[in-house]
């Protein structure tokens, strides 16, 4: 084992917290160098929508007791009082810094509600925050290293923003014109074309990657890719640095402040799911990078102290197969809140408001596994007008990917077709009477505009990426038009919410309680800092970065 060289700080992955709280901690004065195990950077973060939720942004109007009592009970007894605060204190001075001192800028999605809209003091909107698209020619030979974008954000591989997306997706006003905008501004950049497919016109997960990646190289601050972490390096009780492995060999890399462990959870790795994770759970129903997110950090944490908590929670959300994504899986956010469909088990029955935020819909299915043992699969059901104008999971609109060109290995795998209800019943295996029922009821209340069982449409958050050519609500419209469809649904996870506790600080605890000196850890491989809650879109990048920022502060406050 070779020595390699020594750093103040060293940030073990390259999500947006590991590089927001590397790029802190040089400007605090320390000197950082940047591990990623992966021949790509930007983790899950890249591949996401890159929205971030804080409150108490300079953008909004907000007031610290109601951002509180909102997050307070959206929390529950899952995480502490003090890392409430911390998030709500430190959130606003992350967010001024990130538009003050990098190349991301973000603005505050003022239509864009909190999850839980029935909790006290939720708001309509501003609370989520979206990158501004970065230009990608700006990182050079880097773009090339960037992790893809899921292709689940973009419009068939061209960068989109969140606005862009709702207005596509729901076909509001322009959405012709946007579409047509953004497909004329990719193909007619004919120099930039000449170079690469890739757009260079960064939205979402990748323009907040690679604004913090262009930070990093303005800076100088070195990251080192395909770089894994081995293990950590204690001395007399504190931590002192990392072993890796680069170029095929281990070396010791010294870190005279600290190391912030900011890598991926532990969905890629199966054996940690039968350990923690309710069941059934299968790594390759992940929707994150595969071959990654493996746990090594957490294990590494582990192997010499650390505490471990919150590890059965994740980062929940219902996803479709889909085997041309990089990941494997094509999770279903936006589309839920379009009508035209339902969701049911193997009676046939709805279970669930199908709108809801995707990790409570994610946990329902688990719960109807438990209830009914028909929750796993959950099937998403429409007819043939839905399918012609409506985006699901891997499935863009029928206009645009009609029938004849999806893959034949997919039907009858994961996606079915019949002319009837009870054809199609017969060959997904759900109870015929039970799917006409449900069918029947959707029709009613597409009529009245009230879903008597599961009140779908009766608030801001459904209603943000409804389709408002439905009347009289928004998220309902009728089954009725031969042939019908079903989709297969498995629970899936953005990310594991498991592994070292940590303090405030995201200083990591031990099991004896106490903070063990030089080690810190944010974002997926942490024990989540808002324990149960997803707040409000950007409610997993969000705390990763702001607890980046203040593991950063505190790191440098330590004297050697």
């Amino acid at each position: 084992m070779s020595e390699g060289n020594e750093y103040d700080v060293i940030v073990v992955g390259s999500g947006g917290g590991a590089l927001l709280g590397a790029i802190r901690a040089h400007d605090l004065g320390l000197k950082v160098l940047v591990i990623e195990k992966s021949d790509k950077y930007g983790g899950t973060t890249a591949t996401s929508g890159g929205v971030l939720w804080v409150p108490l942004n300079d953008q909004i109007d907000d007031d610290y007791d109601s951002a509180y009592t909102y997050l307070k009970a959206a929390v529950g007894d899952t995480t502490t009082d003090g890392k409430v605060r911390a998030y709500l204190e430190s959130g606003r001075e992350m967010i001024r810094y990130v538009n003050d001192q990098t190349s991301v800028r973000y603005n505050a999605s003022r239509e864009y509600p909190d999850y839980y809209q029935e909790l006290p003091r939720a708001a309509p909107g501003g609370r989520s925050m979206e990158p501004l698209p970065f230009d990608g020619a700006l990182l050079g030979d880097e773009l090339a290293h960037l992790r893809e974008p899921h292709p689940g954000v973009t419009l068939m591989g061209i960068g989109m923003t969140a606005p862009e997306a709702n207005t596509l997706a729901t076909k509001g006003r322009g959405w012709l014109w946007i579409t047509l905008k953004t497909m004329g501004r990719y193909y007619l950049d004919y120099p930039w074309r000449l170079k690469t497919k890739r757009d260079r016109r960064l939205c979402l997960g990748n323009a907040l990657i690679g604004g913090l990646r262009h930070s990093m190289m303005v800076r100088n601050i070195p990251l080192w890719r395909e770089c894994p972490l081995v293990g950590l390096i204690e001395e007399n009780g504190r931590v002192t640095g990392v072993v890796a492995r680069r170029h095929g060999e281990e070396i010791r890399i010294g870190a005279r402040r600290g190391v912030i462990l900011g890598a991926g959870g532990f969905e890629r790795n199966q054996a940690m799911r039968d350990q923690y994770l309710p069941q059934p759970s299968r790594q390759e129903w992940a929707s994150t990078p595969k071959d990654n997110n493996t746990g090594d950090t957490i294990l590494a944490a582990q192997a010499i102290g650390a505490r471990l908590e919150k590890m059965d929670l994740v980062w929940g959300t219902p996803s479709v197969p889909s085997p041309t994504a990089p990941q494997g899986q094509q999770p279903i956010f936006s589309e839920r809140g379009l009508g035209g469909f339902i969701a049911v088990n193997s009676q046939g029955r709805r279970f669930i408001n199908e709108a809801i935020s995707y990790d409570r819909f994610q946990t329902a299915m688990y719960e109807e596994q438990r209830k009914s043992g028909g929750g796993i699969p959950t099937w998403i059901v429409f007819d043939a007008r839905f399918r012609k104008d409506c985006p699901m999971g891997p499935f863009l609109p029928a206009s645009i990917f009609p029938d004849s060109k999806v893959p034949k290995e997919w039907l009858g795998d994961f996606f079915f077709k019949d002319d009837s209800l009870d054809g199609l019943a017969r060959q997904i295996g759900v109870a015929a009477e039970g799917l006409a029922e449900s069918v029947r009821r959707n029709n009613e209340y597409a009529a009245t505009g009230v879903d008597l069982d599961f009140q779908r449409g009766n608030n801001p958050h459904d209603r943000y990426w409804s389709n408002k050519a439905n009347k009289p609500n928004p998220c309902l419209a009728p089954i009725a038009k031969p042939p019908y469809y079903a989709i297969k649904v498995l629970p899936s996870d953005t990310g594991t919410k498991g592994g070292p506790a940590i303090t405030d600080d995201a200083q990591v605890i031990d099991v004896a309680g106490q903070p063990i000196p030089g080690l810190y850890c944010v974002g997926n491989n942490a024990a989540a800092a808002l324990g149960r809650a997803y707040a409000g879109a950007g409610g997993t990048i969000g705390p990763g970065m702001v607890f980046g920022f203040r593991a950063a502060n505190h790191l440098a406050s330590q004297s050697h």
